[in-house]
């Protein structure tokens, strides 16, 4: 008997510890390629190196205006407000889910005034049942299920990984808040742009017009010219309001990013700004650092995760569940006598509950979450490729934006050249209106294309730090939860 003895403080420990059934979750590799992909063909100026990100991007661009604004919509965006709300509930959630680890203890206490049948059971009053008589009652209930197989273990590992789901969640609303931001406020400025190209452009016009009246009065130009001038000016007035209620509707944009009302930001933003541009070389870090960086993969590592731990939870359903409780407190028909030696009362013990026939649910909900661990697992790798295929598109697209916006810059400039020597011939003679409009139309199309280049360079830059998954960091506060 002795060995018996020894060995129960043992068997106790391992009842108590118990195991963990289903798979153990094991962080699935991003298959990283070892250096980014290359450009194939004509390289442009700006390139990418190989270095450490820089997280605060936006500041590369020497902008200070975009990086208040930035900061803004960080702190006061509806949406990652929103996002950050989710996350609160998540972990709401796993902290009911954790309890199910500790002991529940309650309270209950309660008076009642009864009469019972004097045809049914025995009356505690002793009068059977002919008259009524009052009940007195005060319990201390206490409980605790012995996770035994792991159950409530897998579960908080579940509800863990769901708030990791929730994390990334609100950083991937973040990621994409600052690239909205910064990709709105550099169309803005593009509009901007081009709406003093476009002014400009109308003064020529203008000139061009006087030119042409001034002419004609001295016999020399017709009244074709003159009328050809006057449809120039008016073509290029025609262009004036839709580039001014875009570049409205960019700011209200802004102003919404940002929480705030229609037109709060006119002050702030209608007056016009450089276009920013991006530098010559800049960090994109490492291709082992992405499923660090980007949102996406965190979330579907999480979402993989938790699929994972309920395989557990379902495979620990088919086997017993013991639980153990007790309470302790008093029962009295009399007030005086509640409280008192001979009122307590008490009750302990284990329940065991064992599954012996479920019609199926046990294996089908099993069956389930294998099955929608595999599905999680094929979008981890779905979304491990598509982030590969969206920087290589990216960077792609940057470089040929930078070539671009070079050849449209020698166009404007040839396109300069032309209608400087276009008017000075139609001064002398040499050449009829008609080549000084096509050549101004030329050099109008050109300029508003090398903006909208411009743009779509740093555009492209920006998407780049989207994809890369930068930026959050600097934001990532971690919402409190409100008393």
């Amino acid at each position: 008997m002795k060995p018996a003895f020894r060995l129960s403080p043992v068997l106790l420990a391992l009842l108590m510890a118990g195991c963990t059934l289903g798979p153990d979750f094991k962080r699935p590799d991003s298959q990283a390629p070892q250096q980014w992909a290359g450009l194939q063909g004509e390289a442009a100026a700006s390139q990418p190196q190989a270095e450490p990100l820089e997280l605060r991007w936006w500041e590369s661009f020497h902008d200070a205006r975009l990086s208040a604004l930035i900061q803004r919509v960080a702190e006061r965006n509806l949406d990652l407000q929103m996002a950050s709300a989710r996350l609160l509930q998540s972990r709401a959630l796993r902290s009911t889910v954790a309890a199910d680890e500790a002991p529940s203890v309650d309270v209950n206490a309660g008076y009642s005034r009864a009469r019972n049948s004097a045809e049914g059971l025995s009356d505690p009053s002793g009068h059977a049942g002919k008259s009524a008589f009052n009940l007195w009652q005060g319990d201390l209930v206490a409980g605790w299920e012995l996770d035994l197989w792991g159950r409530v273990r897998r579960q908080v590992e579940a509800a863990d990984a769901t708030v990791e789901v929730a994390e990334n969640d609100r950083r991937g609303v973040l990621l994409a808040l600052l690239s909205e931001t910064a990709g709105n406020y550099i169309q803005l400025r593009a509009v901007q742009h081009t709406l003093d190209v476009t002014r400009d452009n109308l003064k020529v016009a203008q000139h061009s017009l006087k030119l042409s009246e001034n002419r004609q009065a001295e016999g020399v130009a017709t009244r074709l010219d003159v009328a050809q001038a006057s449809a120039q000016v008016a073509s290029i007035e025609a262009r004036l309001p839709s580039l001014e209620a875009k570049r409205d509707d960019l700011i209200n944009a802004l102003s919404l990013l940002a929480a705030e009302p229609p037109r709060s930001l006119q002050a702030q933003l209608l007056e016009g700004g450089e276009l920013p541009a991006p530098q010559q070389q800049f960090a994109i870090g490492l291709p082992s650092e992405l499923a660090e960086r980007r949102p996406d993969i965190r979330q579907a590592e999480a979402r993989l995760h938790a699929a994972t731990a309920s395989i557990g939870v379902a495979k620990a359903d088919f086997y017993p569940s013991i639980r153990l409780s007790g309470s302790l407190g008093f029962q009295a028909m009399q007030l005086s006598d509640f409280g008192g030696w001979d009122s307590r009362r008490f009750a302990f013990g284990p329940q065991l509950s064992l599954p012996i026939f479920e019609g199926g649910r046990l294996k089908g909900t099993l069956e389930l979450r294998e099955a929608q661990q595999q599905e999680a697992a094929l979008n981890y790798r779905k979304v491990v490729l598509g982030a590969w295929h969206e920087i290589d598109d990216v960077l792609r697209l940057y470089n040929a934006s930078q070539l671009r916006r070079d050849h449209l810059a020698e166009a404007v400039r040839q396109n300069r050249i032309a209608l400087e020597t276009a008017q000075r011939q139609y001064v002398e003679g040499a050449v009829d209106f008609l080549n000084v409009l096509t050549v101004q139309g030329a050099l109008l199309a050109s300029e508003e294309q090398w903006i909208d280049s411009s743009a779509a360079v740093s555009q492209a830059l920006v998407g780049l730090y989207k994809a890369l998954g930068g930026g959050w960091q600097a934001f990532d506060t971690q919402p409190a939860n409100k008393v």
